[in-house]
């Protein structure tokens, strides 16, 4: 039996079939822990938490704690799975803020909780379950409590830093990169830490795995924005050239800004000006892909992919390690 023919999708390519399978099992628990999580006395409050839990998601921060996890000798504790909870809801609560903040009307192919009510509901929904979050992180003890408090003070800082302009044209790289570390390393870089503390790796590992998902986790959503403009059709997941459209900075983009090439003026005046026709939007795209700031950009997120590699050294030779340095891959070639 292949690992990819039974149960849940993994969000990660796990190709041993025993390990595959345990983490199947193990998301299972952490699907049903979470619907029991979101019970509220109040059918509304229940109603409106599961609205995004229901409309799918990876389980991708789940995962990485499972996987972590492997590198412990409780793998298959309690506490990895209770932190598995704290992750994805964290990152759900996290998910009806962002659309409220984006005006979004759709949420993983569904009606986002903003537009099926309104605002006010979705605003207090996401802190319902940042509060659920916190409750079940105060049952893992102190240290986790201190965790998830600056995971969560560096995710809300990156959500509040990429609604201000950056202090100045010559910061505005280290700005962005500061959005994405806040917004997306963080919790993926607490996924893996959890995991590995609550598995009971020795503190080497959990550094390491920390780390390697802080790396990886901004990594990723670069390589998502690359391919908002690299690729040409829907197959990203998203139609190409959203961010643009949207005025959402990205690095190929603040590439293109530092460069200052004469010759990039147009494009400039694309970027500068308004996106919303197809035409102009088709112009900017074609301009984008052929200018040195692509590559520059997935050079970028090479680097950055093998750096996250060269950090789980420290782990053991087998399926786990394999599992995550073959992540680290699929985030450096999935911006081609």
């Amino acid at each position: 039996m292949s690992p990819e023919s039974s149960g849940p999708a993994l969000a990660l390519p796990v190709l041993d079939e025993e390990l595959a399978a345990r983490l199947r099992a193990r998301l299972v628990e952490v699907e049903e822990a979470l619907s029991g999580h979101i019970q509220s006395e109040a059918a509304f409050v229940t109603e409106a938490a599961r609205h995004l839990m229901d409309a799918g998601g990876k389980r991708f921060r789940p995962l990485l704690v499972l996987l972590a996890a492997e590198t412990g000798p409780n793998a298959a504790s309690d506490e990895v799975i209770h932190a598995a909870c704290v992750v994805e809801l964290t990152h759900l609560a996290s998910l009806y803020h962002d659309d409220v903040m984006d005006e979004a009307d759709l949420r993983r192919g569904a009606d986002s909780a903003n537009a099926r009510w309104d605002n006010h509901v979705a605003i207090l929904t996401g802190d319902w379950l940042f509060s659920k979050s916190s409750e079940l992180t105060a049952d893992l003890g102190p240290d986790a409590v201190r965790i998830q408090a600056h995971t969560f003070s560096r995710l809300v800082e990156g959500q509040i830093l990429e609604t201000v302009p950056p202090a100045s044209p010559e910061v505005a790289l280290e700005h962005h990169l500061r959005v994405v570390a806040g917004k997306t390393g963080s919790l993926i870089a607490t996924s893996a830490l959890y995991g590995a503390r609550f598995a009971g790796a020795p503190r080497e590992i959990e550094d390491a795995l920390a780390a390697y998902g802080e790396i990886v986790g901004a990594a990723f959503q670069i390589s998502d924005d690359i391919l908002d403009i690299a690729s040409e059709s829907d197959e990203s997941g998203k139609t190409p050239g959203t961010d643009l459209r949207e005025g959402v900075p990205t690095l190929p983009v603040l590439l293109v800004r530092r460069a200052g090439r004469p010759e990039d003026a147009r494009l400039i005046s694309l970027l500068d000006g308004d996106l919303s026709s197809d035409e102009a939007l088709a112009e900017a795209l074609v301009l984008l892909r052929a200018h040195p700031a692509m590559a520059e950009a997935r050079a970028y997120v090479v680097a950055r992919a093998q750096e996250a590699k060269d950090l789980l050294k420290v782990l053991a030779e087998g399926p786990v390690r394999d599992a995550l340095e073959a992540f680290a891959d699929v985030v450096a070639t999935r911006t081609a």
